[in-house]
C-alpha cells in the first residue's frame, strides 16, 4: 500500500510540475482585464470539474474580491440546479451551460471551462457559442485534449489522462489564479496583507 501511495503522489507531482506557467500567467492577465473592465467571468465543468468550478467561483468571488477594492463578477454555471435541470429536461443536457450564457454573457466577458476529456458536449456548445459572440474562452483540459483544444481561445493542457490527477491540477491552477489577486501578485486593486 505504501508503495502505491508513494507512486500516486510521485505521478501527481510530475503532473503539477508540468503545468505550463506561462499559460497560467496569461489567464491571470485575462482575469485582470475582466476585473478592470467589470466584465463577467463564467466558469463551468461536469462531475469533479463542476465542483472545481464552484470552488473557483467562491475563491474568486469572495476570497480574491475581499482583497481588492472592487468585486469580481463571477458565476459558476453549475450552481443553479433548478435552471440546469429545466434546460436539460426541456431542451437537452448539452444546453445546460449555453442556456444560461444566452441570458448573461456579453462580448468581452470571460468563460473558463474545465474538462479532463475535452469532449463534453455541453462545454463544447457553451464555448463555441461564447466564442462566436466574442466572449473570451479558456479551457483547462487533460492529456486527451479533445475538441475543446480546437475550439477555445486559450487552452491549458495537463499532460495526463488520470481523472484525479488532472482535476487536482486544474484546482491547483484555480487556486493560483485566485491567490494571484489575494496575495497581490496580479498587481491590481489594493491587496491587504496576508
Amino acid at each position: 500500500m505504501n508503495d502505491w501511495i508513494n507512486d500516486y503522489f510521485a505521478a501527481q507531482k510530475r503532473a503539477v510540475d508540468a503545468i505550463p506557467v506561462a499559460a497560467v500567467a496569461r489567464i491571470i492577465g485575462r482575469l485582470t482585464e475582466a476585473w478592470e473592465n467589470e466584465r463577467q467571468v463564467f466558469v463551468c465543468g461536469n462531475g469533479g470539474s463542476a465542483a472545481n468550478a464552484s470552488h473557483f467561483a467562491t475563491d474568486l468571488g469572495k476570497g480574491a474580491s475581499d482583497k481588492l477594492g472592487r468585486r469580481f463578477r463571477v458565476l459558476s454555471l453549475n450552481d443553479n440546479v433548478s435552471w440546469m435541470t429545466a434546460l436539460g429536461n426541456d431542451y437537452a443536457y448539452e444546453d445546460v451551460f449555453v442556456g444560461q450564457l444566452q441570458n448573461y454573457a456579453r462580448s468581452g466577458d470571460l468563460l473558463l471551462a474545465m474538462s479532463v476529456s475535452g469532449n463534453s458536449p455541453n462545454l463544447l456548445k457553451a464555448v463555441t457559442w461564447a466564442k462566436e459572440r466574442k466572449v473570451h474562452t479558456v479551457a483547462l483540459i487533460g492529456g486527451k485534449r479533445g475538441r475543446l483544444a480546437e475550439v477555445a481561445d486559450e487552452v491549458v493542457v495537463i499532460e495526463d489522462t488520470h481523472y484525479g490527477r488532472v482535476e487536482d491540477c486544474h484546482m491547483h491552477i484555480c487556486h493560483v489564479l485566485c491567490y494571484a489577486f489575494m496575495e497581490g501578485a496580479a498587481g491590481v486593486g489594493q491587496p491587504a496583507p496576508v
